[in-house]
């Protein structure tokens, strides 16, 4: 019984414990009788839930188990007397011959999988099957339970609703959970890597060459960690380039629509401009590899400027500035169309012209958005990897010259982390150094952009 057929049989006992519950429900009002704690449908689905709940729950534990306990059987079954002894080349096997079984693969390498295949089928079958039933049985057992405790005074509602704050607190503590795992990861791996790099260097190094050798026998490269490079390439695109071109197209693409557009030509091109969010990242690293850097440097060239290179800041920051100009003109949008109306009549009624409304009025009311999609915009483009690796480059160079070619910290990461490395040298650990000092420079700008708009929000509200 495959695990699919499974949780849909779940869910018709859950869907006819919902309607049985509730129609005993339903059967329990009328005249002469006493009043519902709760609404029927609560009655339902408090039955439901129990018959839900419990069998889900087994399922994922089965799942977890149950893999286990199929290849411990396949491993009992005298099919498994040609297994290979050597632990890879059986792991190997095995694999091979649970790819046979389950359809995942339709041919193997080794002819050992091909006669564990039928032993690897019949175990999941079986296991499946037991599974399968001990999970109906629970959720049959669960509707039962919950279906004796409904009566005229049950408070039903009561306890749903108790249950949906319980699985509301649930997933609110995985998501603080998993931002607390994946905050001590990057201190644990920047950790390591800082016990075999000066953090001094790292920080105010000007030299970034992570080449090392691997074993103490290669000759190789020490390896040079200092990241300014980085910081420099990933301020330098992210947030100048990028933004000198996308704060102010944003702001003004979001006042036109707002206060001049009329309503036809406001509801075409609203929903363009947004599309521009929905383009893949590598698009954009096509359009400015291809076309936007070969103009760029050209231009260079023909007006006499040094160094031009067709792997350019200046091209990955105008491509991506143009990438998160909906993320300004989207927040911008909302937030002026949220002030109130009363502060524009009131502005227009003392004599002020609609341009000094809106720069002495709205814009200011609106502020707190402004900086909150201007801030998002931000975090867009300092997490952008794609745009630089195809349009900027992978050359940590220290310059300020916007036609040279410079790279990232998110690109660098990337390049450290690609292929099969070794996590016990300081070129790989250095990719989790990167990342720690990119999520606290992320945390304290949104520490200032909050502390900015709570300002403005006190002075407007």
């Amino acid at each position: 019984m495959s695990l699919l057929a499974i949780v849909l049989l779940i869910l018709g006992l859950g869907l006819v414990a919902w309607l049985t519950a509730r129609a005993r429900a339903m059967a329990f009002a009328g005249p002469g009788k006493p009043r519902l704690h709760s609404l029927p449908s609560y009655h339902g689905w408090y039955v439901a839930l129990w018959a839900l709940i419990p069998a889900l729950l087994f399922l994922v534990v089965w799942s977890s188990i149950s893999g286990g306990l199929v290849t411990q059987a396949v491993l009992d079954s005298p099919a498994a007397a040609t297994l290979p002894t050597e632990p890879m080349q059986r792991g190997a096997v095995l694999s091979e011959a649970r790819g046979l079984a389950s359809g995942a693969i339709q041919t193997a390498f080794n002819p050992e999988a091909r006669t564990l295949a039928p032993a690897y089928e019949e175990a999941i079958g079986h296991y499946g099957l037991i599974g399968g039933a001990a999970a109906l049985l629970l959720a049959f057992a669960g509707g039962a339970f919950g279906y004796t405790r409904l009566s005229p005074h049950f408070r039903a509602r009561t306890r749903v609703e108790r249950l949906v704050m319980g699985l509301l607190f649930l997933a609110s503590l995985i998501a603080i959970l998993t931002t607390l795992g994946i905050v001590l990861s990057l201190l644990f791996e920047s950790l390591r890597f800082f016990s075999l790099v000066s953090p001094i260097e790292f920080l105010f190094g000007t030299n970034w060459s992570p080449q090392t050798a691997i074993r103490p026998d290669q000759a190789g490269s020490s390896g040079a960690f200092g990241a300014i490079p980085l910081f420099w390439g990933t301020i330098f695109i992210g947030a100048i380039i990028a933004m000198i071109v996308a704060i102010p197209l944003g702001l003004m693409s979001a006042i036109y629509l707002t206060q001049y557009a009329n309503p036809t030509v406001r509801s075409w091109m609203k929903p363009t401009l947004e599309m521009l969010a929905g383009v893949p990242t590598v698009v954009y690293g096509y359009f400015a590899a291809l076309t936007v850097a070969p103009a760029i440097r050209e231009f260079a060239v023909s007006v006499g400027i040094p160094g031009a290179s067709s792997e350019s800041a200046l091209a990955a920051g105008l491509v991506m500035g143009i990438m998160i100009i909906p993320f300004v003109s989207s927040m911008a949008d909302d937030s002026i169309n949220a002030v109130p109306q009363a502060m524009r009549d009131g502005s227009l009624a003392m004599g002020a012209t609609k341009s000094e409304t809106i720069k002495k009025v709205l814009v200011p009311a609106a502020l707190p958005g402004v900086v909150g999609g201007i801030l998002l915009a931000v975090s867009r483009a300092i997490g952008e990897t794609m745009i630089v690796v195809m349009a900027a480059g992978l050359a940590a160079n220290l310059t300020a010259n916007p036609f040279a070619s410079v790279t990232t910290v998110t690109t660098q990461i990337v390049q450290l982390l690609t292929g099969d490395q070794e996590f016990n040298s300081a070129k790989t650990l250095a990719a989790f150094a990167l990342g720690l000092v990119l999520f606290i420079v992320t945390l304290l700008l949104n520490i200032v952009a909050l502390r900015v708009v709570k300002k403005y929000r006190e002075a407007y509200e």
